[in-house]
């Protein structure tokens, strides 16, 4: 057995004796601001040594971090990409200290951060996982979409010169084909202040769609929007993607769905809780 397997067995039974006198926790903000954070993540960075937090795979509202360091009286470590895709910083500390690695939503959504438990326990460095609250399952929960009937989830990158994919339709054409709803993950670029509006993801989909000449989507397309998931004023609306772009749903973050074969129960729930006006369905995907 490989020795990273030992470890994670040795783990999973509470067992401490892992040869290093450090620990690396895990531990998820939640969703929109510090209030998302657990009681046990938040006791954990309470009594760590060293704190560093991210904020490039999930952010939070505008003086979330600043807030959160007022409650625990100390500094966070803020790290960007670079840092934690290198992840020598936090894996140093993490030898011989008690380090908490915060980040928004759930720790382990993110391919970055398991690649990083990976390297900490082949380091034999012992790692703890608090799960957050993640949009993987508030989004579903929020519209009132069945979890098991989604499908792949997609992630939208900000166009860039010489980089366009169609890649991202041609994954919410293949969930469709199974009657599959479709997460869509928009990009995010903490560094630079930008955040894809739902607008800007839904014409970024559509354009998709004629480029790639797969005629998935079009402007009668049911579409599902979710702004703000986990905060008071938290904004939820489907219709066609031609309605919604007409649409202003404020502030970050948002998100969308594109549902695939919808149960009565799931029709009913967009029409109560999303304001979906049920003839448009008739149209969609067809």
């Amino acid at each position: 057995m490989h020795e990273w397997k030992r470890y994670f067995t040795r783990s999973a039974n509470h067992m401490s004796m892992t040869g290093s006198a450090g620990r690396l926790v895990f531990a998820g903000l939640g969703l929109h601001d510090e209030d998302g954070i657990t009681s046990k993540a938040l006791k954990e960075a309470e009594r760590a040594d060293v704190i560093f937090a991210e904020t490039y795979t999930s952010s939070l509202e505008e003086g979330a971090i600043e807030r959160l360091e007022a409650r625990l009286g100390r500094k966070l470590e803020m790290l960007d990409r670079a840092a934690v895709e290198d992840g020598r910083k936090i894996l140093d500390a993490a030898k011989s200290r008690n380090v908490v690695f915060l980040v928004g939503g759930d720790p382990m959504t993110a391919t970055t951060h398991i690649d990083l438990r990976l390297r900490a326990a082949e380091e034999s460095i012992e790692t703890v996982v608090i799960h957050g609250v993640s949009v993987m399952t508030a989004v579903p929960g929020l519209l009132g979409l069945q979890h098991y009937k989604f499908g792949r989830t997609a992630s939208l990158p900000f166009p860039q010169e010489g980089y366009s994919p169609t890649s991202p339709c041609e994954l919410v054409g293949e969930n469709l084909s199974r009657g599959l709803h479709t997460l869509v993950l928009l990009d995010v670029d903490a560094d630079g202040g930008r955040f894809m509006t739902a607008n800007e993801g839904i014409h970024l989909l559509l354009d998709m769609d004629r480029r790639s000449g797969r005629g998935t989507l079009s402007e009668s397309s049911l579409m599902c929007v979710v702004a703000r998931a986990g905060s008071s004023d938290c904004l939820v609306r489907a219709g066609s993607a031609k309605a919604l772009l007409e649409e202003d749903f404020g502030p970050p973050l948002h998100c969308l769905v594109v549902p695939g074969r919808l149960h009565f129960m799931e029709e009913r729930a967009l029409e109560v809780f999303a304001g979906w006006n049920r003839l448009g369905r008739r149209e969609s995907h067809s």
